[in-house]
């Protein structure tokens, strides 16, 4: 059932599947060397992992054994996002996108374009554009009808670390509010991107140092941003206010909302963790 099972990835290669009392349930060891990312399907059957070896793996959640290795990158594996349950992209820094799906000995569609290591992959809400971040400074959209990109947004001048899509639009539980993308860059700062245009909607420039991690609210009408500066600030995506910020003890490297959307928790470079009351 939802929320019972965590899942984690080390730099000691293996991934472990722990209860929420804090009890190991088994461990996925495949991998020579470091994981960088992990994630489970929406099933939660499935856990996908990528590593520094160059390549993915879809573990069977249950038994922990290993379904299928995808060894198609030339080199270390950075991020992987299912588009559904048996399908999903990975991005490398040997600068290329494969889609794979489990039972295919090939990839099913590869993207090439990026410059330079791409950083992050995501698929959209729906699951027909996936948006990727690189290291060239740019974000791309593509499509799985067609090999080139669909947009290539220009506009950050330093790499761009990860993205995020809105839950917003057709799919999500904000169907009547426009679908966005944030971007978060070493250059200090945090772009929303109206993907059907192209274009940039707001400049976030509060920042001082490397931006690690976004996050929408699950209402899509606040963006919590987190920075090497210690700062965790809070937008609002509609007007690009910033509305609350936080000044933490350590570079923060990741945020992320509760599910009633009135909490940010925040992880810091000195290994503490802080959750931020909204409502006071």
């Amino acid at each position: 059932s939802e929320g019972t099972l965590l899942a984690t990835g080390s730099y000691d290669g293996f991934a472990r599947i722990w209860t929420k009392d804090g009890n190991l349930a088994s461990t996925l060891g495949q991998h020579k060397g470091p994981i960088f990312a992990l994630k489970w399907n929406k099933k939660g059957n499935f856990i996908l992992s990528a590593g520094v070896d160059k390549t993915t793996i879809i573990w069977d959640a249950h038994t922990g054994e290993a379904k299928q290795q995808f060894p198609f990158h030339s080199a270390p594996a950075l991020d992987v996002d299912w588009q559904s349950n048996n399908t999903f992209a990975s991005c490398s820094t040997d600068m290329c996108i494969h889609v794979c799906k489990l039972g295919q000995d090939r990839p099913i569609k590869t993207f090439q374009g990026h410059t330079n290591e791409v950083n992050a992959i995501k698929w959209d809400p729906t699951g027909n554009l996936l948006a990727s971040c690189s290291d060239d400074m740019t974000l791309k959209i593509w499509s799985m009808k067609q090999d080139s990109c669909v947009h290539d947004l220009q506009a950050h001048s330093k790499e761009i670390y990860t993205i995020k899509w809105s839950p917003t639009g057709p799919g999500t539980n904000n169907p009547s509010a426009n679908l966005m993308l944030a971007s978060a860059s070493f250059d200090s700062t945090v772009r929303l991107w109206d993907v059907d245009r192209g274009i940039c909607i707001h400049t976030l420039t509060k920042h001082q140092e490397p931006v690690y991690s976004v996050a929408f609210s699950p209402d899509g009408r606040h963006l919590a941003s987190g920075s090497f500066d210690k700062c965790v600030h809070i937008w609002n995506t509609q007007t690009g206010a910033l509305v609350h910020s936080y000044r933490g003890t350590g570079g923060i490297f990741e945020v992320c909302w509760n599910a009633a959307g009135d909490k940010v928790g925040a992880s810091a470079s000195d290994g503490s963790v802080c959750v931020l009351d909204l409502r006071k």
